[in-house]
């Protein structure tokens, strides 16, 4: 599955509901599942690091969704195969 077929998947399971929460509830979301995933890295606990990866990553594109941004054409016009800031591969950016 590629970025754009999850987002369809995602759209078709949650789109009724994240459109009613907007662009701001939807974010509130992922910042928590964001914050879930720093406490299940300080756990080392895999199993609980994998789920927040892919919540995540659901609410990403929840909130790509309701802001009607398609998520894969952004990250590959943005990030074409070289860093966006050096367009180097490896980067070669000081920081």
């Amino acid at each position: 599955m590629n970025i754009r077929e999850f987002q369809n998947m995602m759209r078709k399971i949650y789109f009724h509901r994240d459109s009613k929460r907007g662009a701001t509830g939807t974010y509130e979301w992922l910042v928590e599942e964001v914050e879930e995933l720093g406490e299940a890295l300080k756990e080392k606990n895999t199993k609980a690091i994998e789920g927040e990866f892919a919540d995540v990553l659901a609410w990403l594109t929840s909130l790509a969704n309701v802001t009607d941004i398609d998520l894969e054409s952004a990250a590959t016009r943005k990030y074409d195969d070289k860093c966006p800031k050096c367009r180097q591969v490896p980067c070669n950016c000081s920081t």
